[in-house]
């Protein structure tokens, strides 16, 4: 039977792990291939080089690379030392770059020098001089072959084999507490700047254990792993759901499907983590058909029914839906993986122990089983956002509960349903409308694979309802055919004014491969451009 582990700091848990998975395999990737034991001994050569450098407890590190092995060291070493990991955006423009850096006050960033298209080197030339525009910034350590003017190399084969000042870096492990910030990352903002969210030690070891339970998670489990390690789906989630199981993670640097279907065949990984880009990549790939992936059997997956049967498809019968966010410690509510599919595919499962819920009316009031309403959550929640006590205030309530602005309702057995974002609600004609229901309905009709609904600016109505459906192959849905069947099981102004269909291709996603909703309306419902010198 697994058992918790008893660390309640990422340094004890580094050695606990050692001691009792030691020459079991910890991370793999780039060729790279690291016991726990070995894992535990590279973590100790990068806190002596950091160490050396003056980083110390409360200090903040930025990490900035792909899914690579020494993005998973350089965290846990930097936090073992009692400083704070800042998880840096890959994909992030020098403006973006810049805002993180220069808010979170990173004193020391550990980069690779490309990923992608990005020249890392190169942006931060654009930033100079940093006195000016990154004053907390000291040094850059970099790794890799070579490294851009004025980085120093991450492994410098002295400092970090310098066993001289271990006495110290052991006291720094040890003065480490559980509820210490460990981790500050900053959300995706697609409105505003994005805020800090910080993260403790004990609840990134005990929610991530949780969630490892549900998804039935052991020692000898392997993860293939290429969402984004700066993302809390990777950094937090799927790290330390695996580490605190004594499982392997299989690190992909950047997601590429026919690489992916080699990795997970040749890895022989049994856990998929992953969007519902990344799911229909691997699904429609040529060459998923000759690639053996009977290893797989779960993991977990977010999206409609059908973009998750397409996991289960891939050979991972017992997938788990999940839902979250970065500030709840990757996920607050797992679907187990031995419960019926069609109860995985509908719901994201009961609540993780540590952790209370209430679904709230717009009043505040508390609403049965059954009913939609705001989720509000206590427990393994942020102790706040950095430098930003006003937005720390708003988000709880009086009791402590977090306030998520997501929709949900809970049914008989504690089962929650996600039903779509409370600032997405549609206000038409005077009427709030919640695009999940509208969705639901179109979603039953056969021929649809994917069906979105948003709000369109409208003079006479305030918003007007649209739907945007990605249809299945060979399907001859019409626009009269989707409107009738609104017709039929919604009110009247819950029935779209707008629908078009789009090639899910289309479909606008963030970095991390979610759909960006407050785009929708822009990219498929604008208004035509006047001719130019029309009036």
């Amino acid at each position: 039977m697994n058992r918790m582990p008893v660390a309640r700091t990422l340094p004890r848990l580094v050695e606990e792990l050692a001691h009792a998975f030691g020459s079991r395999p910890a991370l793999s990737g780039a060729g790279r291939h690291l016991t726990y034991a070995q894992m535990r001994d590279e973590v100790w050569r990068i806190a002596r080089r950091l160490h050396r450098l003056g980083v110390r407890r409360g200090d903040k590190v930025g990490i900035l690379m792909g899914n690579r092995v020494e993005w998973v060291t350089s965290c846990l070493a930097i936090t073992s030392l009692g400083a704070v990991m800042v998880s840096l955006n890959t994909w992030a423009t020098t403006r973006e770059l810049e805002y993180m850096l220069a808010h979170s006050e990173a004193r020391t960033l550990i980069a690779y020098p490309t990923f992608l298209k990005a020249d890392y080197g190169a942006m931060l030339r654009e930033l100079e001089p940093h006195a000016a525009r990154l004053p907390h910034l000291r040094e850059v350590l970099g790794t890799g072959a070579t490294l851009p003017p004025g980085w120093q190399p991450l492994f410098d084969g002295v400092t970090d084999a310098d066993t001289s000042d271990d006495a110290a870096i052991a006291a720094a492990f040890a003065a480490v507490a559980p509820e210490d910030i460990a981790y500050l990352l900053y959300t995706s903002g697609s409105t505003a700047k994005p805020k800090g969210v910080q993260l403790q030690h004990y609840p990134l070891i005990e929610n991530l254990w949780n969630i490892g339970e549900r998804m039935h998670v052991t020692e000898h489990d392997r993860l293939w792993l290429a969402v984004s390690m700066f993302w809390g789906l990777g950094c937090s989630n799927a790290l330390f759901n695996l580490l605190t199981h004594g499982g392997s993670i299989v690190l992909q640097e950047s997601f590429e499907p026919g690489e992916a279907l080699r990795l997970i065949e040749e890895e022989k990984c049994t856990l998929f983590y992953g969007t519902a880009n990344m799911a229909q990549a691997l699904h429609e790939h040529p060459d998923r058909a000759c690639r053996d992936l009977s290893t797989l059997r779960g993991g977990a997956a977010v999206g409609t029914p059908e973009q998750i049967m397409r996991v289960v498809e891939l050979g991972a019968k017992e997938i788990c839906n999940i839902y979250g966010m970065t500030e709840g410690y990757g996920n607050c509510h797992v679907a187990d993986a031995r419960d019926p599919l069609e109860k995985r595919l509908e719901s994201v499962g009961r609540i993780l122990p540590g952790r209370q819920q209430k679904i709230v009316s717009p009043e505040g009031r508390v609403l049965p089983p059954g009913e939609v309403g705001e989720l509000m959550l206590k427990g393994y929640m942020t102790p706040g956002y950095y430098k930003d006590p006003a937005a720390t205030a708003a988000s709880f309530d009086e009791e402590g509960y977090f306030r998520t602005g997501d929709l949900a309702y809970l049914d008989a057995q504690g089962y929650l349903y996600f039903r779509g974002r409370l600032k997405e609600l549609v206000k038409t004609g005077g009427i709030n409308v919640a695009p999940a229901e509208v969705e639901e309905a179109i979603m039953a009709m056969p021929g649809v694979r994917l069906a979105q609904v948003v709000g369109v600016p409208d003079a006479t109505r305030d918003e007007l309802l649209a739907a945007v459906i990605v249809k299945k192959p060979g399907a001859s849905l019409t626009v009269e055919a989707v409107t009738a069947r609104c017709r039929e099981v919604l009110a009247a102004y819950k029935v779209p004014r707008l629908v078009r269909f789009v090639d899910e291709r289309e479909l606008p996603l963030t970095t991390t491969g979610k759909i960006q909703k407050n785009r929708i309306a822009a990219t498929f419902f604008a208004p035509p451009t006047p001719p130019e010198g029309s009036a």
